[in-house]
């Protein structure tokens, strides 16, 4: 864990939609903190600092709570669907050596063969991990893969202390060529004859019109 992650949290007693616009307009956010069999605790966290930790998938924190520690990844965050603002952060609570399951993004490098395209079929794998070393990512490599080529869940290299929890034959990565599309360009030469045709067949207007 870095200096980064270590949060003050204010235990918050009153509740609703304005309170929650008060907090928000004070540079706060809400947020609730449970698990373990505990009561859920209700908090306020710094807003510019938790928004920048929670930019990693599975940010974990060590939250100081009227002094006393806690370990919580950030399960939830709800946000204003237009404006984009953190409206909300559920909080679960976990413990050093614990296992927990989350959702590990999946990043792609390299060039599949000259011509081909490589398809992201899934963003991300189920894994189950130690809860204070979970990966930023696993990396998927498609370098010098050939149409028809794919790579599955039990393909994919996992970090040391990580188990596989997605579906073994998960489809991860499927090598294909993009099909043209040459119905647009027949498309347009059938509207540009058509629209030639229609020129010829107008009837002359003027003196030629009258012979």
């Amino acid at each position: 864990m870095s200096e980064d992650t270590k949060v003050h949290a204010e235990v918050r007693e009153q509740f609703g939609k304005g309170f929650a616009r008060r907090l928000r307009a004070a540079g706060k956010i809400p947020a609730v903190i449970y698990g373990h069999g505990t009561e859920p605790v209700h908090v306020a966290l710094p807003g510019h600092q938790v928004s920048l930790i929670i930019r990693r998938a599975n940010a974990l924190l060590e939250l100081d709570v009227e002094g006393t520690d806690h370990l919580a990844l950030v399960k939830d965050v709800q946000r204003d669907p237009v404006r984009q603002i953190i409206e909300h952060i559920d909080l679960l609570v976990v413990k050093k050596g614990e296992k927990i399951h989350v959702d590990v993004p999946i990043f792609v490098t390299g060039e599949p063969f000259p011509g081909t395209v490589a398809n992201l079929d899934a963003t991300s794998l189920a894994v189950e991990v130690e809860a204070t070393n979970i990966p930023e990512h696993v990396e998927v490599s498609v370098e010098g893969l050939e149409e028809g080529q794919h790579i599955t869940a039990a393909d994919v290299k996992l970090p040391k202390g990580a188990a596989l929890l997605a579906e073994p034959e998960t489809l991860v990565v499927a090598i294909y060529v993009p099909i043209e599309q040459p119905e647009a360009d027949a498309e347009t030469e059938e509207g540009a004859e058509a629209a030639a045709g229609e020129t010829a067949a107008e009837p002359a207007s003027g003196e030629d019109a009258a012979e």
